[in-house]
Parts: C-alpha cells; structure tokens; sequence
C-alpha cells in the first residue's frame, strides 16, 4: 500500500536549537476549517510546544493555524487553540517519563498530510548549549563551502 506523504510546516529551530533523540508520529483531533487551512498550507508551528497532562493526554500548544477564508464568521476556528494530540497510551508513558528528567522536552518538528490526515511529527528533544549550536554553525558552513567548492571545479 502506497502512502501519499506532503509535508505541510517544517519546524528547522527545532533542530538548531535542541538535540532531537527520539521522534513519534501523532494525529491531531482538528475542527471542520482547521483542516481545510492545514491542507492550503497555512500552519506555522515555530513556537509550538507539547504539553504532557499528567502523563495521560498530550496536547499541541502554540501552534498558528490561520482561520479559513471561506468558513465565515461563525463556523470557523481559534487560530492559537490547544489540540489534542493522538497517541497510544505506551507512547504518551514514554514521552512523560522522559519530560519528567531535567533538561528534556518534546517539540514538533513536522506537520504533513498522510493519507489525508494531519499528522505531527513530534521529537524527545534535549536542549542544546551556546557551544553545541556554534559547532553545528561551523559544520554547516564547512559543508557550505565544500559544496561550492565542488562546484566550481
């Protein structure tokens, strides 16, 4: 069986500013138009965190879903709502036990359309220090140059 996979909003801070151990893929619980203007593309999940509830519920907090033009003025959504994330009971134990230790956090790295449904890609992430994002800074640049290095020639 074949997935049809499009990738809707890409978290890139997440990934210069924490070290990304462990990802999970969670459904969100989304309203009529949420949907509707996660598919036109129209979600921003920059500041976005996951909140674990007493290591029973995860939710989404902070994600921008921008209202959907077309819904009107009284079908449509709060674009800052806290959403329900949908993961198996073992998952969600795992992800508290782990919040639980100093320094760790979960974080969305991804939102895409599987099969069309929205989906978040979450990650058990640990915070990087000053020097750690100067390393990756300076990797980044020494690939940037021998890429155009390689170009030239």
């Amino acid at each position: 069986m074949s997935e049809n996979i499009k990738i809707v909003a890409n978290n890139r801070k997440a990934n210069f500013e924490y070290v990304l151990l462990e990802r999970f893929e969670a459904g969100i619980s989304l309203h009529g138009s949420e949907i509707k203007s996660i598919r036109a593309g129209q979600i921003s999940i920059q500041e976005a965190y996951v909140d674990i509830a007493d290591g029973r519920e995860a939710w989404l907090l902070e994600a921008h879903v921008a209202p959907y033009e077309q819904a009107g003025k009284y079908f449509n959504h709060e674009p800052k709502r806290k959403r329900r994330l949908l993961l198996h009971k073992k998952e969600i134990r795992e992800l508290w036990n782990n919040v639980r230790i100093k320094g760790m956090t979960v974080v969305p790295t991804k939102v895409i359309l599987k099969n069309g449904r929205a989906k978040v890609e979450i990650a058990l992430a640990k915070g990087k220090k000053a020097y750690d994002k100067r390393a990756s800074i300076a990797k980044r640049d020494e690939a940037r140059d021998k890429e155009r290095a390689m170009r030239v020639r």
